[in-house]
């Protein structure tokens, strides 16, 4: 085992995918079971959301995990930040009533300005950062433009549920175990212009849409499902996805932290260098490959079809539109 804990940084962490996630990053999920863990857990600056934190600080100590080394409560980012090796970003200023996405991108704008400015200035060097929060892809821009110290490829924002999402219902729809569905992709933004990939997914080792045969619900339900599931959660349970997506971000780490099995990938909103036509510089989700060292690499050449083309310039498109409502705040 390992003596030096990793520290991570969780924003929002006593909002209800914080919640959801700490235990099991302190229970050795996240890093291995051989792994000792630190955590810094920032909360905004009020009475309520600091009082449940403290609530969840109890309850990490009461499980008395073998791994767990340190806990820090903090509302201040510096304080949050300092010698962290992982950052979280999970919080977010959520929508509103009558609230538009353009204005949630404004609003959201100066938290990751700030988020970002402090990891710069207090994180580990060796700092690696994903964003939850959403609009995810946009506020990762944000906070990565906002830490010019930082290497730009320890930046990602999280599609890891969005993948998630499309493998379990290619299963069902097949009749199969999810593990028989491999490479499950999604291009572009999170959000509803996402596109998943059922052509370069595959079922028991054929292409997906040729074991699901029916294109029509390829094109249609299936597409409709995975883009618009968070919102079919909140109608079902009344609040967003909370343990799935604690789940996807514990996922997610491990992608990029230990090596993607040879042919295979992983969905990963990372900084584009201009594959598949993404303009470059654009943080967009793309089929990623890990080498267990910190290192990533974007999968080359992989076949798209008209159709795929076209929804994925679509959410480009959205992405460049977000981009461009941001700028001021991009240097």
């Amino acid at each position: 085992m390992s003596s030096s804990p990793i520290r991570v940084a969780v924003t929002g962490a006593a909002g209800q995918i914080g919640y959801a996630l700490v235990f099991r990053i302190a229970s050795g999920q996240m890093f291995g079971p051989e792994r000792p863990v630190a955590l810094n857990l920032i909360e905004v600056p009020v009475e309520g959301p600091m009082k449940a934190l403290k609530g969840v600080a109890m309850e990490l100590e009461d499980c008395a995990f073998p791994l767990l080394r340190d806990i820090v409560l903090t509302s201040d980012v510096k304080l949050g930040f300092k010698d962290v090796n992982w950052a979280c970003l999970v919080g977010a200023k959520p929508r509103g009533p009558g609230m538009e996405r353009n204005d949630l991108i404004k609003d959201n704008g100066g938290i990751f300005t700030g988020q970002g400015r402090a990891i710069n200035d207090h994180a580990a060097k060796d700092v690696r950062v994903v964003v939850v929060g959403n609009p995810c892809n946009t506020n990762c821009l944000i906070a990565m433009h906002s830490a010019p110290d930082v290497p730009r490829e320890r930046f990602s924002a999280m599609t890891r549920l969005d993948q998630n999402r499309a493998q379990a219902q290619l299963a069902l729809k097949a009749g199969v175990a999810t593990p028989q569905v491999k490479n499950t992709l999604v291009w572009g933004n999170h959000s509803a212009t996402q596109v998943p990939d059922f052509h370069n997914t595959t079922i028991g080792g054929k292409p997906a849409d040729q074991v699901i045969t029916e294109r029509a619900w390829l094109e249609g339900e299936f597409f409709k499902t995975v883009q618009q599931r968070g919102a079919a959660i909140i109608a079902a349970r009344g609040v967003s996805s909370a343990a799935s997506a604690a789940n996807a971000l514990i996922d997610h780490v491990r992608d990029l932290s230990t090596p993607t099995p040879k042919g295979e990938w992983r969905s990963v909103c990372v900084r584009s260098d201009g594959s598949y036509g993404v303009p470059e510089g654009l943080i967009s989700s793309f089929p990623v490959r890990a080498d267990g060292k910190g290192g990533w690499e974007i999968v080359k050449g992989l076949a798209l079809d008209a159709f795929f083309q076209a929804k994925i310039a679509a959410s480009v498109a959205e992405l460049q539109q977000e981009k461009a409502i941001v700028a001021h705040l991009l240097g």
